[in-house]
């Protein structure tokens, strides 16, 4: 059978990569990029180079966006508008929830339909099954192009809600930037008591490996509204928190980080949970998002 044409805008890393698996995979691609020279080896694979946004998006039903944001996807789409008619167009450009589902408003205005995406792998992992890519937005629109949107990974579909995928996506990178920032931190601590990353390797993959059993305990825990002090209290993690403060400055390393953890800790203290698990502290992010 033939393969659905595609469109993809937008040609940075990810885009290229999502470019050359659906090449990869038989299907006719047309491409549009700002800098229309980054086409030129997609182009050589096959690939055909539309000269206009409009030229882009009347060269096939399916467009796929792979920009920084939402403000570029106004930016090139609005000056192609009349062209949007009976599209789909999937945007896997990162932003918020709310941006999210004021785009697919917009879009869905103009006569096409809108399915939010948030990839979950480095362009290194596109056109493998065993990544995903979350997708919301209308049921029936995702059903029509889900095999080829598997083309570039797994498919987690979401729901109806055009802004749930951009949620979940952002809920992970909230822990993914978190994880990571503290982890260059830890870095930069033991290097400055003379130990190199390589040898703090397997103590850092130590401890994030244990994360996931402290999760599974917690998770019917907080879900229950229950932060019973049996197994941890919030008073000894901030003793313990007040110790990584102190070892970072004596180091000589920016403490910011863990400062502002100590801070949340402290907070937690005032507001009575000193006797309550640590997982009380998100009833104190809870009450200032009130």
């Amino acid at each position: 059978m033939d393969k659905q044409a595609v469109t993809v805008i937008g040609l940075g890393p990810m885009g290229q990569a999502m470019v050359t698996a659906f090449l990869d995979n038989g299907h006719p691609v047309t491409v549009w990029n700002r800098t229309a020279s980054r086409a030129d080896a997609l182009v050589a694979r096959g690939a055909g180079r539309a000269a206009t946004t409009t030229e882009a998006l009347t060269a096939s039903q399916l467009v796929i966006l792979s920009l920084t944001d939402h403000d570029a996807m106004y930016a090139i789409l609005e000056p192609a508008a009349a062209a949007l008619p009976g599209r789909v167009v999937v945007n896997l450009s990162s932003d918020t929830p709310e941006r999210a589902r004021t785009a697919a408003e917009w879009v869905e205005q103009r006569g096409a339909r809108y399915l939010t995406g948030g990839v979950q792998t480095p362009p290194s992992g596109i056109g493998s099954p065993e990544f995903s890519t979350l997708y919301s937005g209308p049921q029936e629109v995702f059903e029509a192009h889900r095999d080829t949107l598997r083309v570039l990974t797994g498919t987690d579909y979401r729901g109806s809600d055009p802004g749930l995928a951009a949620l979940y996506y952002q809920l992970q990178m909230d822990m993914f930037w978190t994880t990571m920032l503290s982890y260059l931190h830890a870095l930069a601590l033991a290097d400055a008591n003379g130990i190199s990353a390589k040898e703090f390797l397997p103590y850092a993959t130590s401890t994030l490996s244990s994360i996931p059993s402290f999760m599974e305990f917690y998770a019917p825990r907080i879900e229950a509204g229950e932060h019973p002090g049996d197994v941890d209290r919030l008073a000894m993690g901030t003793a313990s928190v007040d110790h990584v403060v102190h070892t970072t400055r004596d180091a000589g390393i920016d403490a910011a980080l863990p400062s502002a953890v100590l801070e949340i800790f402290r907070r937690g203290m005032a507001e009575g949970h000193a006797t309550d698990s640590f997982t009380s502290l998100v009833e104190v992010f809870r009450k200032a998002a009130a």
